[in-house]
């Protein structure tokens, strides 16, 4: 892959792009890390940010220099917009000799509910009161010991709020979505004593349907970048249990930063067992407190930000035509 992009900067005419699927944020992060002298703004959270080295696999800091030292890009693709990560776009832009442009989200940022195939996650949260529900999912390319998501159950059990739980192995190169057939087995009684408000879900689910609904009041993740785009644009804040890679940059973004989210189990603690009354704690203190709600107004804010910025004269609008200007130069 490497030598076919390298190959385009010896054919005329043509012209090479770097798409960065992670944040301008977590970019920004590294390319600071990599350097001596820092900026104010990576000074301030510095004692948020996580190493290269604790998140990624090893040469992941000689990667970042190569891509930042590489000649023949004409400019960079981000996923995000301005109203999210206007700062770090504009360091990125100032720092580089090439442009940079937010074109994000990419996602939907309105949703039309398909009544002809509705899921069951969806019907059940029509019967369910505005914000009262939290999501719960990890992503498709992560899993936990059985002893952790035993403690995630009592937590979300002891939190006394209605969830949906996305609770699936880990995917497995060449799978398919639908033929996961696997058990996670859980405490027992569990899902007896939480099937008037709770669904285990452990097959596919619509999950920007779910995050849309005016049900869904918080959504439990692993700061993964996508779903945080997701949930943001649609309003719904967080709890973060960063996982891997990108993830713990982007908890210090929800919840520092943007201040859209809580830590439930921060990156230092990664090796340990999370045990379920911080599970409970956190479940509950963004559902059903100030401080929950607080989050939550400033999602809403945020999300009304970014579906203005997709029309026109909206920032992310200007960013597309001039992104679109300049390969039409």
């Amino acid at each position: 892959m490497q030598f076919v992009v390298e190959s385009v900067y010896t054919i005329s005419h043509v012209e090479a792009y770097f798409f960065h699927a992670v944040s301008a944020f977590t970019t920004y992060s590294m390319l600071q890390q990599i350097k001596e002298n820092n900026e104010a703004l990576f000074t301030s959270l510095q004692a948020y940010i996580p190493s290269i080295e604790s998140c990624f696999k090893p040469g992941m800091g000689e990667l970042t220099k190569m891509l930042r030292d590489c000649k023949f890009k004409c400019g960079e693709i981000l996923n995000t917009c301005r109203e999210i990560e206007g700062p770090y776009l504009d360091e990125l832009c100032k720092q580089s000799n090439t442009p940079f442009w937010g074109l994000g989200p990419f996602n939907p940022v309105n949703i039309v509910q398909n009544s002809d195939k509705t899921h069951r996650c969806i019907e059940w949260l029509d019967k369910q009161q505005v914000n009262s529900v939290i999501f719960v999912s990890f992503g498709t390319a992560n899993s936990f010991s059985i002893e952790q998501i035993h403690e995630i159950a009592i937590g979300l059990e002891r939190s006394e709020q209605k969830f949906i739980w996305v609770l699936r192995g880990k995917d497995k190169k060449g799978e398919n979505v639908g033929d996961i057939t696997g058990k996670i087995e859980l405490p027992n009684g569990f899902e007896e004593r939480v099937e008037n408000r709770g669904i285990i879900a452990r097959e596919w689910v619509p999950q920007l349907e779910i995050l849309a609904h005016p049900s869904t009041g918080g959504y439990f993740f692993h700061s993964g970048w996508n779903s945080f785009l997701e949930s943001v644009t649609m309003g719904v804040p967080m709890a973060t249990w960063p996982l891997n890679s990108d993830n713990p940059y982007n908890d210090v973004l929800i919840t520092k930063v943007l201040k859209v989210g809580l830590v439930v189990r921060d990156w230092v603690n990664k090796d340990e067992l999370i045990k379920c009354d911080k599970i409970e704690t956190g479940v509950r203190t963004l559902m059903d407190s100030a401080e929950g709600e607080e989050m939550r107004k400033r999602a809403i804010e945020l999300s009304r930000a970014i579906k203005k910025s997709v029309g026109d004269g909206g920032s992310q609008k200007k960013q597309m035509d001039s992104f679109i200007a300049h390969i039409t130069r």
